[in-house]
């Protein structure tokens, strides 16, 4: 069951202020959402399971997503790890336990090569250090379209989004791919959200040498049907990371942590338990 009435605060960080909320207590565990999605999706399944277990849970809205600002632009990855990085300082949170997804993988993927002081053991989900040749292609059709001005009709974006982010075991199921479409259309699911937040990738670079010097312990959590980051990418990250795990969860996709979260759930926990000495 999601959290609710937790109290949303802003804090200036960066030149901009990022909305945040706290849930429960313990010791602090940072989420980090990806493209286009506000942090309240954590609590949907996630920031409860955590808060059970004895920790302190922190959501928060990247840049791009009210009701933190919105600046106009392109966005950089270096921007929105800069961002985490002044709250993570801001909260007095440091070292942490951090939790990202997707682009907020990337951000704690710069954090542990770049302020290592910062955080304690991190989870990486659906996380990749180098764009293939499929993914790079389909970052540029998005960073195109965006460019474009072209408003997709939102059936459109939806049922794209579906197909792109979902597990085919979600998309034989007829009464969850419908539940799924409404959700994709609703005005705040995130699909076509944060124009900015686009262009903050790895921008063609390769991680995996830089990641190689991290010394904090991780694991990497990938979805064996996820198309946008695949299990082969984030084994290379694991590759890369000297105290690095991986698990990867069956039957769902890029947005495994919605599709399965009690194995999730239990793969997170387990980690953050281990690494609590």
């Amino acid at each position: 069951m999601a959290l609710r009435g937790e109290l949303v605060r802003r804090l200036p960080t960066n030149g901009i202020r990022l909305a945040y909320q706290r849930h429960g207590s313990g010791a602090p565990v940072l989420f980090i959402m990806g493209t286009g999605a506000a942090g309240r999706v954590w609590t949907v399944h996630q920031t409860p399971a955590i808060v059970r277990a004895g920790y302190e849970a922190i959501t928060f809205d990247n840049r791009g997503i009210p009701p933190s600002d919105c600046p106009p632009g392109r966005y950089t990855l270096a921007d929105m790890v800069e961002d985490t990085r002044g709250l993570i300082d801001g909260l007095g949170l440091g070292p942490c336990r951090v939790v990202g997804v997707s682009l907020g993988a990337l951000i704690a993927q710069e954090l542990l090569i770049a302020s290592p002081h910062l955080v304690r053991c991190a989870v990486l989900m659906s996380t990749k250090a180098r764009s293939d040749a499929a993914r790079s292609a389909h970052e540029a059709a998005h960073r195109a379209l965006t460019e474009s001005g072209v408003q997709l009709p939102p059936e459109y974006s939806a049922a794209m989004s579906v197909f792109q982010m979902l597990s085919p075991a979600t998309l034989d199921n007829e009464d969850a791919v419908s539940l799924w479409l409404d959700v994709f259309q609703l005005p705040d699911s995130g699909a076509g959200a944060a124009p900015g937040q686009i262009w903050a990738g790895l921008a063609g670079a390769d991680r995996r040498a830089a990641l190689r010097n991290v010394s904090a312990p991780c694991r990497v959590i990938a979805f064996s049907d996820d198309l946008i980051t695949p299990p082969a990418l984030g084994a290379e990250v694991a590759e890369a990371i000297p105290d690095c795990d991986f698990v990867e969860i069956a039957a769902c996709g890029h947005l495994g942590y919605l599709e399965r979260p009690e194995e999730v759930n239990a793969a997170v926990i387990e980690f953050l338990h281990k690494n609590d000495d």
